[in-house]
């Protein structure tokens, strides 16, 4: 099933093609499984082996490239013809004979004629590794390489009206699933039980519509450990006092809308309270801030200075663009709501702004995630801007 129209991806194409004039390369290999999907609209959980994709300034249409068994669903959900899809056999698979997928790779780029022709490789994306870097380069001696880590990234940060629809319908599936996870929580229920809530809402959806898996597990730092935003959950069960951080994600044809939301297992003290509100009003002057022709790093300004009018000082990235990915992560890695970070915003930019306040005893995250609009930024999702007690 192709999720978006044919003329889409092919103005993906040209306007990627266009980067890749700008920055000389004339034969672009891609691993970043997004990226992949960008282009070509291939679609599977396939990135733990290698494969990849093939642009060429002299072809019409991407090359595929995969594992044989993939090539199947290769079929059923690209939009280049099937002429365009190569396969290795498993023999290249962690082979015990020697051989590697990126063999085969160079084979299919040098029988597109482009083995004599400055490549670009995603130096730095996560499926890329140091061992096919050093096989390409030595299956293809008569070719240079350049590092296009980020090329089709930066194509990719402005959104169509499509993409801005699958990111819409991801924020019900995260505003069900967030109010799922809160539901669930209180004292004696296992983090797990409250976690299972949660997935069972992003993947089972909301009436008429089912959830795709996320590129981030839902996150569920408790207790003494919200001040690590990053770890999961226990089969611990929540105690009385217990604040709860929670972020998560609804996917929708692999395209995301993070949400995160802070929670205390009964009532919210006092000072948890105040700084919510702290939290709430830099996150909303960000916001109001954030516009077309506006930097990233003006709008993490709006932020810092409402924080340091009642004596809190925090410099750090408060948000990133976001949209399209698959794991380990549904960040864009372009652009970032930091200082020193001058990316003039555009309109149908979409980021997630994450901005939080930890101390020794408590930390709040409230986060929102929003579309630059031609009046401003645009929340996607109405969720209550709070601490819940549960």
């Amino acid at each position: 099933m192709q999720v978006f129209d044919r003329s889409e991806y092919e103005g993906r194409l040209k306007r990627t093609k266009e980067r890749m004039r700008e920055a000389g390369i004339e034969t672009l290999f891609l691993t970043d499984p997004a990226n992949m999907n960008y282009l070509s609209g291939y679609d599977g959980w396939s990135f733990y082996v290698h494969q990849g994709l093939i642009v060429s300034l002299d072809h019409d249409q991407p090359v595929w490239v995969g594992r044989e068994m993939d090539k199947n669903g290769a079929k059923a959900t690209v939009w280049i013809d099937h002429g365009n899809l190569h396969s290795y056999d498993d023999d290249h698979v962690q082979s015990p004979v020697g051989k590697h997928p990126m063999d085969f790779v160079a084979r299919v780029i040098e029988g597109m004629g482009r083995g004599d022709t400055n490549v670009g490789v995603e130096m730095d994306a996560y499926y890329y590794t140091a061992k096919s870097h050093q096989r390409l380069q030595e299956k293809l001696p008569e070719a240079t390489f350049s590092d296009a880590t980020l090329l089709v990234n930066w194509v990719r940060v402005v959104k169509s009206d499509r993409e801005i629809e699958l990111i819409e319908e991801a924020t019900q599936l995260s505003e069900a699933a967030m109010e799922a996870g809160i539901d669930a929580m209180g004292p004696g229920v296992p983090e797990s039980t409250v976690a299972a809530e949660i997935y069972q809402t992003l993947v089972g959806g909301i009436e008429g519509m089912g959830g795709d898996y996320p590129a981030i597990v839902p996150l569920m730092p408790s207790g003494e450990h919200t001040g690590t935003p990053h770890l999961t959950w226990s089969d611990e069960p929540f105690r009385n006092g217990d604040p709860v951080i929670v972020e998560l994600a609804g996917c929708r044809h692999r395209y995301h809308s993070p949400l995160a939301r802070t929670a205390v297992v009964g009532g919210v003290p006092n000072e948890m309270e105040r700084v919510a509100e702290v939290v709430v009003e830099g996150l909303n002057a960000a916001l109001d801030t954030a516009a077309p022709g506006v930097t990233c790093e003006e709008v993490e300004r709006a932020w810092r200075e409402t924080i340091a009018k009642h004596g809190i000082e925090k410099e750090d990235r408060i948000g990133y663009s976001m949209g399209l990915g698959y794991p380990p992560d549904w960040g864009e890695h372009t652009a970032s709501l930091r200082p020193g970070d001058d990316t003039v915003l555009e309109e149908n930019m979409t980021f997630h702004m994450i901005p939080g306040i930890w101390t020794d005893e408590l930390g709040v995250e409230i986060s929102e995630s929003f579309r630059v609009t031609e009046n401003g930024a645009e929340r996607f999702s109405a969720f209550p801007q709070k601490v819940f007690s549960v």
